[in-house]
C-alpha cells in the first residue's frame, strides 16, 4: 500500500499540489485569524499594562459609575485633603482629559479603538511611566506619549480639546510596564498644572488622586476610595472580555472563507478519487480490502494535511499582517500588541491543516471503499449524477437547516428591543441560513448541469460548430465534475454578491435619507470623522470654530452638534433573561439646536433646559412616555431630565438616539466635544479660511457631507471585504482545479479526437464551452442565492436600509465578471488538452 501510495504521489503530483495549495490557503486563513485575535488580545491586555500599577488606593471625587471603568467621577477632591493621612507615603492628583492627537496633519488612532487622554505626569513612587527615550515634561507646551505614538521625541504634535486646538511639543518617550499603550488607549503627559487647567479645575483640586501605602480605614467627604489592586482587575477583565469579543467576531468572518475552503478541498479530491476509479476497482479485484482503499486514500490526505499545515502556518503571518493593516485603516489599531510566538501560533494551524483536509475528504475516502471490481471495465470519464432521491433527501435535510437558522431571526426580533442590535442579529442569522442553503443548492446542482449544459452546448454548436455540441455531451455525461467546479464558484459568489448588495443598500439609504434630514448648506468636520455625524468616534471639533463660522460674511447660522454617551439609571433596565442580570441601557444624546438645521421625523420643539427629546426606538425599548421624568448618568454625574418629545432620524446620521439643548448638554458633560458644525449661508471659500487655523478641519457643502458621512457608515468593513476577497479568490482557484483536474482525467478522448482530424483550436474551444457551463451554473446559483439571502434578510427585519434591489450595473459587472473567469480558467487547461499527444491517448492509466 505504501508502494501503491508512492506511486500516486509521483505521478500526480502536480493535481496534488492544486489541492494542497487551496488546503494552505484555507489554513493560512484560519492561522491568520489566530495570529492577529493574539495579537489583539496582547494589545488590550491593560491589566499587564496599568498606570495605576504602582499605586495602593485611588481616592476618586464624588461617585463613580461601576459600569464605566473609564468613565470620569462625577464630583472633585483636594490632594491636600488625602495627603499626610495615616498611612499615606505619597500622593498625586489625575485628570483623564479626552483629546485627539494630530501629527502632520493626521490624526493618531489609538489602540484597539480606545481613547487619548490628556493626563498629569506622575513619577515615582506614584508613576508607573517608563522613559525610554528624551525625558519627562517640566514646563508648559511639553508633552511626554507613550511610545505607540511616536518613536522618538521632538515631534510637534496639535492637541484638539473641546474648547480650543493647541500644539505641544513630545520632550519625552514612555512605556508603561514594558507596553507602548495602556488598557485606555494613548496617553499624552503634561505637568500637573498644565492638566487641571485644561480640565477646569480649580487650584489644589482634582478628578482623582494616587495614594501609595496602606492607609487602613481611609475615608474622605464626598469621595470614593476604591483599591487600585480591584480597578487593576477590571481592567484585566474588561480586557479579556473584548479579546474575547474581537476573537468571536473574526473567526465567524473568517469561517466563511474556511467553509469555502472546505468545498474546493472536497470537490478537489472527488475529482481525484473519480479519476483512480479504475485503479481502485483493479487493486479490489485483486483482493485489496475496502479498509485497506480507506487508508490509502487517508494516507494521502494526511500528508497532504500535514504539508498544508505548516505552509499555511507560514502564510498566516503576512494575512495577520493585513489584517493589522485593515483593521488601522479602520480606526481599530492592534500594532501596539505582540503575537505571542508559542505553541497555539505554531501547532493549532497544523492540526487544523490535518482536520481541515480529512473532513473535506471524508466523503471521497467512503466513495473509494466502495468501487467495486467491475468498474475497472467503465471509462472513468463517465460520471452519472447518480441515485437520486439520496441526493435530493440530503438537499432538503440541508435546506431546513438552512430555514431553521433563518427562523431564530424572528426569535431575535421578538426578544432584543427595538435598534441596531436587533437588526444585526437577526441579519446574521439569516446569513448564516444563506450559507447552509448554498450547501443545500451544491448537493442540487448536478441535477442543473445537465440542462444548462445543453443550453449552453446550443448556443455553443450555433456560435461555434461541432465543439458546442462535444461540450455539450461532455457535460451532459459527467454533470458531477460540472457541479463539483461550479459548487466552489457558487459560494464565492453568493457571499462577495450579497454582502454588495446589503453595503450598497446601505449605503444608498444612508444617502437618501441624509439629504432628507440636513438642511444646512455645508458642514464643518474633521479630516478622519466616521460612522455619522454625531457618533463620537471621529476626530472632535473646537467649540471656537463655531464663533469663527458665524463671523463669516454671508452665514445666517452655525451650530455644533456635539455628543456624549450617558446611562439610563432611572427607569431601570429591563430584565430579559431572569437568570442574567440586565442590560444597562446607553444613549448616545446629541447637543444642539436642530430647528432649521435638520428636518426630523415628528415634532422637536425648542427644547428647555432639563428637557430631552428621545427617538421612537429608544421610547418602544425602554417603554417611555411623553413627560416622564428620567435620570440619566453621564460624565458629570446624575442628572435628571423630562421627556418632552420624540422624533425619528431616518438617516441615523445626526440624531439618532435623544436630542438635548445646548445648555442641558452643558450639565450632562461640560466638555462634550463638536462633532460636526452645520452652517447656513455663507461662501465656501470664505468658510475654509476661516476654517483653515485648525488642524484637519474641512468644510463640506451639504451632498459631500451626506456622502462622507454615508461612507463613514462603511468604516470597519475592509477587513469582512478582505476576508470576502480571499474567500472569492479561494473558490476561483477551486473552479479552475477542477477544470484543470477534468481535463487531465479525459486525456485520452482529447487526444483520440486529435487522432480523427479535431484541430488544436477545436478542441481549446470545447474546454472553453464547458468552463462557460461552469461559471454560468455558478454565477446564476450564486447570484440566485445572494437575492434570496437578502430579501429574507428585509423581510426578517423589515428595515428599508436592507433591500434586496442592487443597482443597475450590479448585474452586468457579474456577467462580465464571469466572461472573465471562464477565459482566465479555462486558458491553460484549453492549452494542455490541445497538446495532447495522440499516443497518451492509447496509453492506459
Amino acid at each position: 500500500m505504501w508502494l501503491i501510495a508512492r506511486r500516486s504521489f509521483a505521478e500526480g503530483w502536480a493535481r496534488l499540489l492544486a489541492t494542497m495549495a487551496a488546503a494552505a490557503l484555507a489554513v493560512g486563513l484560519i492561522a491568520g485569524s489566530l495570529q492577529f485575535t493574539l495579537r489583539a488580545q496582547d494589545a488590550v491586555s491593560g491589566g499587564n499594562a496599568s498606570e495605576y500599577a504602582a499605586a495602593d488606593v485611588l481616592v476618586q471625587g464624588g461617585t463613580v459609575d461601576p459600569d464605566e471603568l473609564y468613565a470620569p467621577p462625577d464630583g472633585r477632591v483636594r490632594l491636600d485633603a488625602v495627603a499626610g493621612r495615616p498611612g499615606v507615603r505619597a500622593a498625586a492628583g489625575d485628570a483623564m482629559v479626552p483629546v485627539t492627537a494630530v501629527s502632520r496633519g493626521k490624526t493618531i488612532t489609538p489602540p484597539v479603538g480606545g481613547s487619548t487622554y490628556l493626563r498629569p505626569w506622575i513619577g515615582t513612587p506614584l508613576g508607573a511611566y517608563t522613559i525610554v527615550a528624551g525625558r519627562a515634561p517640566a514646563a508648559d507646551g511639553e508633552v511626554a506619549v507613550v511610545r505607540h505614538m511616536a518613536d522618538r521625541p521632538g515631534a510637534d504634535l496639535t492637541l484638539l480639546l473641546p474648547q480650543a486646538a493647541r500644539k505641544v511639543r513630545v520632550v519625552g518617550i514612555v512605556t508603561v510596564q514594558g507596553r507602548a499603550a495602556v488598557a485606555a488607549g494613548d496617553l499624552v503627559l503634561a505637568p500637573p498644572e498644565t492638566v487641571r487647567a485644561a480640565a477646569g479645575l480649580p487650584p489644589g483640586t482634582w478628578q482623582s488622586v494616587w495614594v501609595k501605602g496602606s492607609a487602613p480605614g481611609l475615608t474622605v467627604p464626598d469621595a470614593t476610595v476604591r483599591r487600585a489592586a480591584d480597578v487593576r482587575r477590571k481592567q484585566r477583565d474588561e480586557a479579556s472580555a473584548t479579546g474575547a469579543s474581537l476573537g468571536g467576531a473574526l473567526s465567524a468572518i473568517a469561517s466563511m472563507a474556511v467553509f469555502t475552503g472546505l468545498f474546493v478541498i472536497a470537490n478537489t479530491f472527488g475529482t481525484l478519487v473519480r479519476q483512480r476509479t479504475r485503479r481502485l476497482a483493479l487493486l479490489a479485484a485483486l483482493g485489496t480490502t475496502p479498509r485497506q482503499l480507506k487508508r490509502l486514500i487517508r494516507g494521502e490526505v494526511l500528508l497532504l494535511g500535514l504539508l498544508a499545515g505548516v505552509a499555511g502556518t507560514a502564510l498566516g503571518y503576512p494575512i495577520a499582517a493585513l489584517l493589522t493593516r485593515l483593521f488601522a485603516d479602520d480606526g481599530f489599531d492592534v500594532s501596539a500588541g505582540r503575537i505571542p510566538a508559542g505553541w497555539i501560533t505554531l501547532l493549532v494551524p497544523a492540526a487544523a491543516g490535518v482536520v481541515v483536509t480529512q473532513l473535506a475528504a471524508w466523503r471521497s475516502v467512503r466513495r473509494a471503499a466502495r468501487v467495486t471490481p467491475m468498474q475497472a471495465l467503465r471509462d472513468a470519464a463517465d460520471d452519472p449524477v447518480g441515485r437520486r432521491w439520496p441526493r435530493l433527501l440530503g438537499a432538503l435535510l440541508v435546506l431546513a437547516l438552512a430555514g431553521g437558522l433563518g427562523s431564530i431571526s424572528f426569535a431575535v426580533q421578538a426578544e432584543e428591543p427595538p435598534g441596531i442590535e436587533r437588526t444585526v442579529g437577526s441579519a446574521i442569522m439569516v446569513m448564516m441560513g444563506g450559507v447552509v442553503a448554498v450547501a443545500g443548492l451544491a448537493v442540487l446542482a448536478p441535477f442543473f448541469a445537465g440542462p444548462l449544459g445543453g443550453l449552453v452546448g446550443r448556443l455553443a454548436h450555433a456560435a461555434g460548430g461541432e465543439p458546442g455540441r462535444l461540450a455539450r455531451a461532455a457535460v451532459r455525461r459527467s454533470p458531477r465534475r460540472v457541479s463539483a467546479a461550479a459548487s466552489s464558484l457558487m459560494l464565492g459568489v453568493a457571499t462577495a454578491t450579497a454582502t454588495a448588495l446589503v453595503m450598497l443598500s446601505v449605503h444608498q439609504r444612508f444617502a437618501e435619507a441624509g439629504l432628507q434630514v440636513m438642511h444646512a448648506d455645508h458642514a464643518v468636520t474633521a479630516a478622519g470623522a466616521g460612522n455619522g455625524a454625531t457618533s463620537g468616534s471621529g476626530a472632535p471639533l473646537p467649540l471656537e470654530l463655531v464663533d469663527r463660522m458665524r463671523a463669516v460674511p454671508g452665514v445666517t447660522g452655525a451650530a455644533a452638534l456635539t455628543a456624549t454617551d450617558v446611562k439610563l439609571a432611572d427607569p431601570p433596565p429591563r430584565r430579559t433573561d431572569p437568570d442574567e442580570p440586565p442590560e444597562p441601557v446607553h444613549l448616545l444624546v446629541t447637543g444642539g439646536a436642530p430647528a432649521g438645521y435638520l428636518r426630523l421625523g415628528g415634532h422637536v420643539p425648542a427644547l428647555r433646559p432639563g428637557e430631552v427629546a428621545v427617538s421612537s426606538a429608544v421610547r418602544d425599548g425602554s417603554r417611555l412616555r411623553a413627560g416622564q421624568r428620567i435620570t440619566v448618568r453621564g460624565a458629570a454625574g446624575r442628572t435628571a431630565l423630562t421627556v418632552a418629545a420624540f422624533y425619528h432620524d431616518p438617516s441615523h446620521l445626526f440624531a439618532d438616539q435623544a436630542i438635548v439643548s445646548p445648555a442641558t448638554m452643558a450639565r450632562l458633560d461640560p466638555a462634550a466635544p463638536a462633532q460636526v458644525i452645520l452652517v447656513r449661508g455663507g461662501d465656501r471659500a470664505a468658510l475654509d479660511r476661516a476654517a483653515a487655523g485648525v488642524p484637519g478641519a474641512r468644510v463640506l457643502d451639504r451632498a459631500a457631507y451626506v456622502r462622507a458621512a454615508a461612507d463613514g457608515v462603511a468604516k470597519g468593513l475592509k477587513v469582512v471585504y478582505g476576508f470576502l476577497a480571499m474567500a472569492l479568490v479561494l473558490s476561483l482557484f477551486g473552479m479552475a482545479t477542477t477544470v484543470s483536474l477534468g481535463v487531465a482525467e479525459r486525456t485520452r478522448e482529447f487526444g483520440l479526437l486529435g487522432a480523427v482530424g479535431a484541430t488544436a483550436r477545436q478542441i481549446r474551444a470545447v474546454v472553453r464551452w464547458e468552463a462557460a457551463t461552469v461559471v454560468l451554473l455558478g454565477t446564476l446559483l450564486g447570484c440566485g442565492a445572494a437575492y434570496g439571502t437578502v430579501l429574507a434578510i428585509h423581510l426578517a427585519t423589515g428595515s428599508s436600509f436592507l433591500r434586496p434591489g442592487g443597482p443597475w450595473w450590479l448585474l452586468p459587472l457579474v456577467a462580465l465578471a464571469a466572461a472573465a473567469v471562464t477565459a482566465a480558467t479555462s486558458a491553460l487547461p484549453a492549452r494542455r488538452a490541445a497538446a495532447v499527444p495522440v499516443l497518451d491517448a492509447a496509453r492506459g492509466e
